[in-house]
């Protein structure tokens, strides 16, 4: 034991929040206790966003996925663990984590999680997308929705142009697709298609840059969400592409969010967004061009069934009405994993029915009945039955948000001013007021 180990103490809490891997330790009752810089990073959560909160409010997964939890119940570590799992920021998160039962004495109080961000151990920082597989061209992307089909209709413009492209959506929308698809499109063609992965804010990520780009070589170069970069880098990054600028080099760039309001908030340089701005491209989110969703499938069938014999043709009726009903956080790429999961276990069968989906995505896609409430509810009346305090105040909070997001017709960064949060803060509310709403 260490001597007065209080003053240790600002020693321990410095070597927390600088250590390499991300540490998210919880007590008896799920409540999170430690949550360091590195997490935060991993996760792309704020402190604001974490608090006291359960982690089973912080994220979408249900309490058997979640490794701190299983670890908390059996009092067993798990070791070497790969969890994927999608975030209050609605970003798909893979990492590798070690996970250990807390004991004071016999009794077990906690669990605590070191995580590995396997996304930035298995990507080089600057190298050739996708080498190992098929070029991705227009003739491969789903577009049977009007709103696809402008989409890939002026990605070609861009194409012919040659000109910065700026490509903006939710995670899993397909952006990296658009933007590998242009750079075949270019006539005439670019030697390499490389992408910049924006998602750590590592200066020697942007050094790499610099010395790769040294030269003429006609290339394409996608940078992959420049939104999750520090204000510093997105600055040092223009700088570079400014001095690289070259006819037959054409830049791509993505960002997660609506631009005027990530200006707004600081999380996107203004330069940089005029930089790539020249063909400013909006892909739709899955939930706005649902008449995707079953070309997609029958797509994405046909090519399991060529490379791997599948006799999967097809998916029941009561399956094909939920994916139309279910919202799709994650977009395309949700789908194509939920697909991925099915056909891996499917042996003779024919047609996807409702049995043969995951429980969490059944969870997931549950839908609630409940009138909408209204003003009226929250008051006290003589005779009226009253509703537990946590409840009433969680009810009332999500009725006066949705009012507000109305009165400022839903723009969430002036809600957020209005209400006296910071926008990060709202939307985790108004993300966790949503997956209330489709739990049972």
């Amino acid at each position: 034991m260490l001597k007065n180990e209080e003053s240790f103490l600002p020693f321990f809490k410095f070597a927390v929040n600088h250590v390499g891997v991300g540490i998210h330790a919880i007590n008896q009752d799920g409540q999170t206790v430690i949550y360091n810089d590195k997490m935060k990073e991993i996760e792309g959560l704020a402190l604001e966003d974490v608090g006291d909160r359960s982690i089973l409010e912080l994220f979408n997964f249900e309490q058997e996925e979640s490794t701190l939890l299983k670890v908390l119940h059996s009092g067993k570590e798990q070791l070497n663990v790969k969890q994927t799992y999608w975030n209050r920021n609605g970003t798909e998160i893979t990492t590798i984590n070690d996970t250990y039962p807390i004991w004071d004495g016999d009794t077990l109080i906690g669990a605590i999680e070191l995580a590995s961000d396997v996304t930035a151990l298995e990507k080089f920082v600057f190298q050739p997308f996708r080498k190992n597989s098929d070029p991705v061209t227009f003739s491969q992307i789903i577009a049977e929705s009007e709103s696809m089909k402008a989409v890939i209709s002026t990605a070609k413009k861009a194409a012919r142009a040659k000109l910065p492209v700026l490509l903006i959506g939710e995670t899993g929308t397909g952006k990296d697709l658009i933007a590998e698809s242009i750079h075949h499109e270019l006539t005439p063609s670019n030697d390499r298609f490389y992408t910049l992965y924006c998602h750590s804010s590592n200066p020697d990520l942007i050094e790499k840059l610099r010395e790769n780009l040294n030269g003429e070589e006609p290339l394409s170069l996608f940078c992959e969400r420049i939104d999750l970069l520090s204000i510093p880098l997105q600055q040092k990054l223009l700088a570079i592409l400014d001095a690289a600028s070259h006819e037959n080099r054409l830049f791509l760039a993505s960002i997660g969010d609506d631009p005027v309001e990530l200006i707004a908030s600081g999380s996107l340089l203004k330069e940089l967004y005029y930089f790539f701005s020249s063909f400013a491209i909006r892909i739709p989110p899955l939930r706005k061009r649902t008449e995707d969703i079953m070309p997609y499938i029958s797509a994405y069938l046909t090519r399991r069934a060529e490379r791997f014999g599948s006799a999967l043709e097809g998916v029941s009726s009561e399956v094909e009405q939920l994916f139309h009903e279910y919202d799709w956080p994650g977009n395309i790429r949700e789908l194509g994993l939920l697909l991925d999961e099915v056909t891996s276990l499917a042996t003779t069968e024919t047609v996807i029915t409702y049995d043969m989906l995951p429980l969490h995505f059944k969870m997931k896609s549950e839908k609630t009945t409940e009138e909408p409430k209204q003003a009226s509810d929250f008051i006290v009346q003589p005779g009226k039955d009253l509703l537990p305090l946590d409840q009433f105040l969680r009810e009332a909070e999500a009725y006066y948000i949705q009012k507000a997001m109305k009165h400022n017709e839903e723009n969430v960064t002036k809600t957020a001013k209005a209400l006296g949060m910071s926008r990060q803060n709202l939307q985790y509310r108004l993300r966790k007021m949503k997956n209330e709403e489709k739990a049972p």
